[in-house]
């Protein structure tokens, strides 16, 4: 089969269910809601092959920075080239002034013949988390679940710790889960999200000034599982991972990630400890 024998039209609503058999096939998590969100935020493209979606890709725009996201592949035609035309197809929807990804180390060739390099290690743990006494950041003056008001400052936050504008992610989070605010004489200071996602949960972005702050607020958000699955999506930088092992989150994984263009600056103030999700940044 040729690749110039298929059709790329734009990804709708329409095509969730296709999408999630693909998900499902390469060992994927996600449930149709997930797909959705991603969808809700992003621009995304299937391949189309006699009715049937053989292939997708999403590139997501948050302000000078776009990710690139849920690229899969029908494993029967995986090999050749669909792979990357798929994602230049995604990337011609979007023009920011850097790409980024999660990479697996099957895909790592592939994004580096287009120009992407490895700029850091995702790491997923996973499972059902110990009972353990929450903690607390020196200097918090409260935790409290943030409103729809809260909005414009934790996305604030979020930009000075990723250099993205993810404005309207914040929003979907605090319809779709519920934000955890750290704030410090009444001004929100560190935030952590908490949302359904797969098997479980999962937290994040979870944004602070420091190792503690994000400590207070994951240790928080585990007690608030009650006894479900949790997963949380960090980088290697932060040294979090040792830590959320000894809540009995086991590693599971993670990927590469990978930058192209850029970088876009982010603020020395803040600094994230969990992704959103390794789609989403």
């Amino acid at each position: 089969m040729q690749i110039d024998t298929l059709t790329f039209t734009d990804f709708g609503p329409r095509h969730i269910e296709d999408a999630l058999r693909l998900s499902r096939a390469a060992g994927w998590p996600h449930r149709a809601e997930d797909w959705a969100l991603i969808l809700r935020l992003s621009h995304g493209v299937v391949a189309v092959r006699d009715g049937r979606i053989v292939a997708t890709a999403m590139a997501t725009p948050f302000g000078p920075v776009g990710t690139l996201n849920m690229i899969i592949v029908d494993e029967a035609l995986r090999g050749r080239g669909l792979g990357r035309r798929i994602m230049e197809e995604a990337m011609a929807r979007a023009a920011p002034e850097e790409w980024r990804l999660v990479a697996t180390r099957d895909g790592l060739p592939l994004y580096e013949k287009m120009g992407f390099a490895a700029c850091g290690e995702v790491q997923q743990l996973q499972g059902v988390p110990a009972r353990a006494e929450p903690l607390s950041a020196p200097g918090a003056s409260g935790l409290d679940w943030a409103t729809a008001s809260d909005a414009d400052a934790l996305a604030e936050l979020d930009r000075a710790a990723t250099g993205m504008d993810r404005a309207a992610l914040i929003a979907a989070l605090l319809e779709v889960g519920r934000v955890l605010a750290l704030r410090e004489s009444g001004r929100i200071v560190a935030f952590a999200a908490l949302r359904r996602f797969g098997r479980g949960e999962v937290a994040g972005p979870v944004v602070a000034r420091d190792a503690a702050e994000a400590k207070t607020l994951l240790s928080r958000l585990a007690t608030r599982c009650d006894g479900g699955f949790l997963r949380v999506d960090t980088t290697a930088d932060t040294g979090l991972a040792p830590w959320l092992a000894g809540l009995g989150l086991a590693p599971a994984g993670g990927g590469i990630a990978m930058r192209r263009g850029g970088p876009v600056p982010a603020s020395a103030s803040h600094r994230r400890f969990a992704l959103a999700s390794q789609a989403l940044g």
